[in-house]
């Protein structure tokens, strides 16, 4: 082979890449920061080496999935190196790949540089949270800290349903049995509908991409259950609007109430690049369900509220927006100017505040625009590079 697929892994790792990207004819490339980076020490892969890194790697059952549907999502470890996620497709008629790493210790949430209310909605005795963000925006990251602090206090049993298993999780004070789709289920749903009879108390589901699961979720957490999962949304606003999209018109009202029943918080984060250069740190908004929430969840005309709510809820309750969270980032000196601006909710508005121009009335950034700890800002701590291995 002109190319080993370990040797790659291990220059992936010593470079501290989150994702390595494989395909025929160009160097394999990684992704460093948030960047793409090219490894020009290796050759270029050619279709014969790609060809027996399928082989090498996949197990007889993950063969035939992808030489049926030419493409398999799957996890898998390396002796003596780490765990790796990894997706194989085909793209013009060449087998590509992309490899992401999976550290193999949890970091704790307090090393993350999450908001302490994170560590609090992970301990609620019930209800459903949920952790929202685009594509490796740190999702699973978050959810493993908040399992891991539930394993580490708790006498409690964690069943997870994950496609695939992603973190794995020792038992500590708790019982935590990880199913993968494909491998110990056969899907979501057929795990969801037994899972209620296996005495659950924290249920994690990998990612909610339909109705069905959707409301097994929320069935559950109505029900008495702690139910983590995911969905690919920007926002606490959206996430609720994509939640009610998943059904018919005639059920929203319904959905609507039991969402205001049972959901206890949205944490939804993005990565920002550090202004030393040094990895990426999370912007993260964090709603907390009180009962103005309930209420703007359960009438849609007042809905588009909940950002307003957030942004006024940091000294009840420790809610707080993308935006105010950025402005903290940027006071403390962690990110530019340019990368707040850039991953800003609303840059305009943002840059009025840096420049000073607020309404005399409004208190509610005070803590994110002030700079010193001590008259009452949020402290930012942790969000190394490890935190965006997923």
């Amino acid at each position: 082979m002109a190319i080993n697929i370990k040797d790659v892994l291990q220059r992936m790792i010593d470079l501290g890449a989150s994702d390595l990207h494989l395909k025929v004819g160009v160097p394999p490339t990684v992704r460093v920061n948030g960047r793409l980076q090219a490894i020009e020490s290796f050759e270029p892969p050619v279709p014969r080496d790609m060809q027996q890194i399928v082989e090498q790697v996949l197990t007889p059952v993950q063969l035939e999935v992808f030489e049926t549907t030419r493409e398999v999502d799957f996890a898998f470890g390396v002796p003596g190196l780490a765990r790796f996620r990894a997706n194989f497709y085909v793209q013009r008629g060449s087998v590509a790949m992309v490899f992401r790493h999976v550290p193999v210790e949890i970091q704790p949430l307090d090393d993350l540089g999450l908001p302490p209310v994170v560590r609090d909605l992970a301990l609620k005795p019930r209800g459903l949270i949920l952790v929202t963000g685009t594509v490796g925006s740190g999702k699973s990251t978050t959810l493993a800290g908040m399992i891991d602090t539930i394993n580490s206090e708790l006498p409690v049993n964690i069943i997870t349903i994950e496609d695939p298993i992603e973190f794995l999780h020792r038992d500590k004070q708790s019982i935590v049995n990880q199913r993968e789709v494909g491998t110990d289920t056969a899907t979501f749903m057929e795990a969801l509908r037994h899972i209620l009879r296996q005495d659950p108390n924290v249920i994690l589901i990998g990612e909610i991409r339909d109705a069905e699961t959707m409301k097994t979720a929320l069935t559950a957490a109505d029900t008495g259950h702690l139910v983590f999962s995911t969905l690919h949304t920007i926002d606490a606003p959206q996430t609720i609007q994509r939640i009610i999209s998943f059904f018919p018109p005639h059920q929203h009202q319904e959905i609507r109430l039991l969402l205001a029943n049972t959901l206890k918080g949205i944490i939804s984060q993005r990565l920002i690049r550090r202004a030393d250069g040094t990895g990426r740190v999370p912007a993260v908004e964090v709603m907390v369900t009180t009962s103005t929430i309930q209420e703007y969840i359960s009438d849609p005309t007042k809905t588009h509220m909940i950002a307003d709510a957030i942004a006024e809820g940091y000294v009840a309750y420790q809610m707080q927006t993308f935006d105010q969270s950025l402005m903290a980032l940027f006071k403390q000196g962690i990110i530019t100017l340019d990368e707040a601006m850039r991953a800003s909710s609303n840059p305009h508005e943002f840059s009025l505040r840096v420049k000073g121009i607020t309404g005399a009335s409004d208190s509610n950034w005070d803590r994110f625009e002030g700079g010193a700890e001590g008259e009452g800002n949020p402290k930012v701590t942790g969000g190394t590079e490890d935190f965006v291995k997923l």
